[in-house]
């Protein structure tokens, strides 16, 4: 019966349902907003100092709603300075959103916008090659380490393209989330997928540690509402069960004793809070600053 269970990610279309499920049943949004709103402006605000273009690159920009919010906080800040914004996403449907999106926002006068079609390795090793090492005043890397193989180069070589007082904002699921007891304790029993590694903020300030990085981490509560996961043969439900285990048809071909065990455990406090009825599961994130 386990033989039978696939990842999510070798069916494109069943993992952007289940994503967007996620995104609709959780505050991961609104945990995001609140960030940008009230701690990334002061983040952000010597970057850009005595220069006359600021540097922005992104890495896994996604459809780019992020970004757009990332890129008028830079406005509000250096009014009339020229932003150069480049971004790294390796699928082309996300950009083709991504675009769209620029097309029909006003206000985006004084940005450029560049994007490449490449992941964050591929772009790490065209600069190389080609040894033309651009400094960045900015790079943000939204929910995407987690797709990196080497996460330790990768950072290093990141930080070591930063302009002066120019900085990294990384988020990234918290250690405290209860997808950091989910992944140590069941992720052994699901199928792996080379696409996606387990890691959480915890994993991440031990590797700046390590490589003698400066950086300051914030953690900001979220949740996500897995109430559906316990009503049998729910839609939602399944999706979102297929996001929590990063499998492909979960509930339809994971051992019935695992399902039960980890249904068992997903109302334990040290994973989820039960309010008005409702399983909260903990998806606080991490909003990781490195410094140059």
């Amino acid at each position: 019966m386990a033989s039978s269970m696939r990842s999510l990610f070798s069916d494109h279309s069943r993992y952007v349902e289940s994503f967007r499920r996620f995104l609709r049943s959780s505050t991961e949004h609104q945990c995001m907003q609140e960030f940008l709103d009230k701690k990334l402006p002061g983040i952000i605000a010597s970057i850009g100092d005595a220069k006359s273009e600021i540097k922005i690159l992104s890495i896994g920009g996604g459809a780019g709603e992020i970004d757009l919010q990332i890129l008028s906080k830079v406005q509000n800040q250096y009014p009339g300075v020229c932003i150069n914004n480049e971004v790294i996403e390796p699928s082309a449907d996300q950009i083709a959103k991504y675009k769209e999106l620029v097309a029909k926002k006003s206000n985006l006068e004084n940005i450029k916008f560049v994007w490449h079609k490449e992941t964050s390795s591929e772009y790490q090793n065209r600069v190389m090659e080609k040894k033309e090492l651009q400094k960045w005043d900015f790079i943000h890397m939204i929910q995407m380490l987690y797709y990196v193989k080497d996460i330790p180069a990768t950072l290093k070589f990141f930080h070591s393209i930063l302009a002066v007082k120019a900085k990294i904002l990384i988020t990234i699921v918290s250690g405290t989330s209860g997808w950091d007891k989910l992944w140590k304790k069941y992720g052994s029993c699901l199928p792996r997928d080379d696409l996606c590694l387990y890691i959480t903020s915890s994993d991440l300030t031990q590797m700046l540690d390590n490589l003698g990085i400066q950086y300051e981490c914030y953690d900001l509560p979220s949740t996500m509402d897995i109430t559906d996961c316990f009503i049998d043969g729910n839609e939602n439900g399944d999706l979102l069960w297929d996001f929590l285990t990063e499998t492909c048809n979960f509930s339809m071909t994971a051992p019935p004793s695992l399902k039960a065990e980890i249904m068992k455990d997903l109302q334990e406090p040290e994973f989820s809070i039960k309010k008005d009825g409702k399983v909260l599961f903990n998806n606080n994130l991490s909003f990781i600053v490195v410094k140059a």
